[in-house]
């Protein structure tokens, strides 16, 4: 009952807008994860090339699917040029500088494209709702964090944003399927069922950051993901799409030097058959 009447007071907000209903079948999920795979490998080596670099960014609820969605992205990216920053709670260093400093250190460089799997938006979300900030400190954050954006938009590095959200119902038979598992227990912590606990504050938190920092050049892309298949194309192909618009994903003509050089490979190997 608790959860209707929070689901009544949002319905016109971000997340009270969301079709929680949308899925896909197994046979297209996978016809369109592997077009939108191989459009990841065109669009690293494309990077590669033209020393573009971009900024991926997950965030959620708890067993929503981030991790899941990740990893289909990077399962065909190449670890040189790619980078998943996991980001947990600041240590007591962070703590001595301006919250946005460790991510400034994580930010690609030309070629590169690197997911955060959590964000700095943990200041408007956890730090807000846990008190870990004060009430001036994530007040002034939404436009901090806007800046911060800009600044990185504006000297070319290309932002994705994903939001991913489960229904409570949904939320607590993905923790009853990760507590059956053992091979899943890890996935839990204390701060899941703390975090379920005061579902309504993160509500109210996420649906103010997902109105406040949606901008142009870094808009929010907010998915329901009661159904895995569909939370994981919807957000690989949004991506896909943010990555590439404007960039050359045809694949170059193999340099004549490395040409040459593999053309004298082959008569040398096709002599020495000769003589065995």
């Amino acid at each position: 009952m608790a959860h209707d009447k929070i689901a009544e007071r949002n319905a016109h907000r971000p997340l009270g807008r969301l079709d929680m209903t949308k899925a896909i079948d197994k046979d297209d999920y996978e016809a369109r994860l592997k077009a939108v795979q191989t459009r990841f490998l065109k669009i690293q080596q494309a990077y590669l090339r033209t020393g573009d670099a971009a900024v991926c960014v997950f965030e959620g609820w708890d067993a929503a699917g981030k991790g899941g969605t990740i990893r289909r992205m990077a399962a065909v990216m190449d670890p040189r040029g790619f980078k998943v920053w996991p980001i947990a709670a600041p240590s007591p260093e962070d703590l001595r500088h301006h919250y946005l400093s460790r991510f400034w250190q994580r930010l690609p460089g030309t070629g590169e494209i690197c997911v955060f799997d959590r964000s700095w938006y943990g200041r408007v979300l956890v730090e807000r709702v846990e008190g870990y900030a004060k009430p001036s400190e994530w007040g002034r954050a939404y436009d901090e964090i806007n800046d911060f954006e800009k600044l990185l938009t504006d000297s070319g590095t290309r932002m994705t944003k994903v939001f991913l959200y489960i229904t409570p119902d949904e939320q607590l038979k993905r923790f009853r399927g990760r507590m059956e598992d053992p091979l899943k227990r890890w996935k839990l912590s204390y701060e899941d069922f703390r975090n379920r606990e005061r579902w309504s504050d993160y509500e109210d938190a996420a649906n103010e950051m997902l109105e406040r920092t949606s901008t142009t050049c870094a808009p929010w892309l907010v998915v329901p993901a009661n159904d895995k298949r569909y939370a994981r194309i919807a957000v690989l192909e949004h991506i896909a799409a943010r990555l590439s618009d404007g960039v050359d994903l045809e694949p170059q003509p193999v340099d004549r030097k490395i040409a040459e050089q593999f053309e004298k490979l082959q008569r040398l190997d096709g002599e020495e058959d000769k003589r065995d």
